[in-house]
């Protein structure tokens, strides 16, 4: 046989319809035909938080567009909407944009007042960007070619971002809490930057991030041959300012785990007005011993009472040995004894014992209190992190260049702020109020539907059997209520 035919042959069978167990004498068979569907019913929400916001928009006020006008079919903000609701639809991956870019919903939501690609300039066809433009805007940094025409600056996506997320902060905030941590996002190849970490055990990038509660202010993509704390100063010379802009009088307290507990940062929180921090403190033997008398009264409680755990806390000055801190500082200790043994933890902060003074609980900062409230609480940013990595895919740094994976992180990043904003302003109060973002993205928008576009509508029809159609006519309602953004 002939290879043509063999070519043939191949492409017939892609095209056959797909053959089911039979319903009694009835067959079931499937097939690709169906026209123009969407599974993302929902995703016209993200387009409404994205216009409330001014995401999209804004953000391409940071990508300059070198092509010739004349010969464009994809508008920046345009490709930046595709880019990132696919994101928060749960599609990282670039090549599955090669079948997106026919969905006429995905097109609606991105603005494309054609959604079907009828009306195209230059070549009829699908509405979106295939995957070979969408990777020239995020490699346009790294080179330099006449296809790659769509550089942006850092720094000013590095400022939107914080500024996005103040935004969304409430107004008149008596106190704010930042949030720091360092997640290990391990590589599968020879990415630029590429450095093994003994921590884990692999080869990966170490990104700072920074959130108050579930809103994101900060992403920053780093190497992993510095510790957790590189930039930290940076990034809060950036971050705080605007914080104070957004909320004047606001106490921001800066929490984190050991690997932030750095004099330069500790020192630099000392230096500026009302801002405090919280920060685990690695064990060592003069610590230790300065929460001996605690953890033998801890270990007293637990065979006398036989609890599963007791907790003993004590606080006292400490100043490091060799003077790597400037001064002493208050460092809280937890002296734990469970069934397993001793569990000895440190924290070191500046807050103040007895509260501030228009403070209605005066306990709140003392040694219990504060670790166990305050600083535990931390925990809750991990559960965001893992949103991002299990949910969006944040840990998905597939492209050689260290500036195209960053420009990733930041998409991923903004995606995960435009779900937030639909489960914060659409869903609170009801079931999902609380659920993760994937759970948000199943039952909210993984919606069939049918698209009818005419002259005068885009008709979007829901599927019938869908089960939470109350929940979606609630946060419709809502999210309609939005002001726009307008510059």
């Amino acid at each position: 046989m002939k290879l043509s035919t063999i070519a043939s042959s191949a492409t017939d069978c892609k095209k056959q319809p797909l053959l089911f167990q039979d319903l009694g004498a009835r067959k079931v068979v499937a097939d690709f035909s169906g026209g123009t569907l969407s599974s993302d019913g929902g995703v016209l929400f993200l387009r409404q938080v994205d216009l409330s916001l001014g995401l999209t928009r804004r953000l391409a006020g940071c990508f300059g567009d070198q092509r010739q006008q004349i010969f464009v079919e994809h508008s920046v903000p345009e490709l930046l909407a595709q880019r990132i609701y696919t994101e928060a639809l749960g599609y990282e991956d670039l090549n599955d944009h090669q079948q997106l870019r026919y969905d006429p919903l995905l097109a609606t939501a991105c603005g494309k007042t054609d959604p079907l690609g009828a009306d195209r300039r230059l070549h009829p066809g699908p509405p979106l960007a295939a995957p070979s433009t969408l990777n020239r805007l995020e490699l346009s940094n790294n080179k330099n070619s006449r296809c790659h025409k769509l550089p942006h600056d850092p720094k000013k996506i590095e400022a939107l971002l914080v500024e996005m997320g103040a935004r969304c902060l409430p107004k008149h905030a008596v106190e704010i809490v930042i949030d720091l941590d360092a997640m290990g996002h391990r590589l599968h190849g020879s990415q630029e930057g590429r450095r093994f970490n003994a921590y884990y055990d692999d080869y990966v990038y170490l990104p700072l991030y920074a959130f108050v509660g579930n809103i994101p202010l900060w992403a920053q993509l780093r190497t992993s041959d510095h510790g957790a704390a590189h930039g930290v100063v940076a990034a809060l010379e950036q971050i705080v300012p605007v914080l104070r802009r957004r909320s004047k009088n606001a106490r921001i307290i800066l929490r984190g785990d050991s690997g932030f507990c750095r004099d330069d940062i500790m020192s630099w929180c000392e230096r500026k007005p009302r801002v405090y921090y919280c920060l685990g403190l690695g064990k060592n033997s003069v610590l230790l011993e300065r929460a001996d008398q605690a953890m033998m009264d801890a270990r007293a409680r637990h065979c006398l009472s036989g609890a599963v755990r007791t907790r003993v806390f004590t606080e006292f000055e400490y100043q490091t040995k060799r003077q790597t801190w400037s001064r002493a500082r208050r460092v809280i200790a937890k002296a734990e004894v469970t069934t397993e043994g001793d569990n000895p933890r440190f924290i070191v902060t500046n807050l103040p014992a007895r509260g501030f003074k228009d403070d209605e609980d005066k306990t709140r900062f003392i040694a219990r209190a504060l670790y166990e409230q305050l600083y535990c609480a931390r925990g809750e940013m991990e559960n965001v992190l893992k949103q991002q990595v299990l949910d969006l895919e944040a840990d998905r740094m597939s492209t050689h260049y260290l500036a195209s994976n960053q420009l990733r992180l930041w998409l991923v990043t903004l995606a995960y702020l435009l779900m937030e904003r639909v489960r914060a302003l659409g869903l609170y109060g009801s079931e999902l109020a609380q659920a993760t973002v994937g759970s948000v993205r199943l039952k909210l928008l993984k919606v069939a539907a049918a698209v009818r576009v005419s002259v005068r509508r885009v008709y979007v029809q829901l599927s019938s059997a869908y089960p939470m159609q109350e929940l979606f006519r609630l946060c419709h309602r809502r999210l309609m209520s939005l002001p726009l953004w307008s510059d």
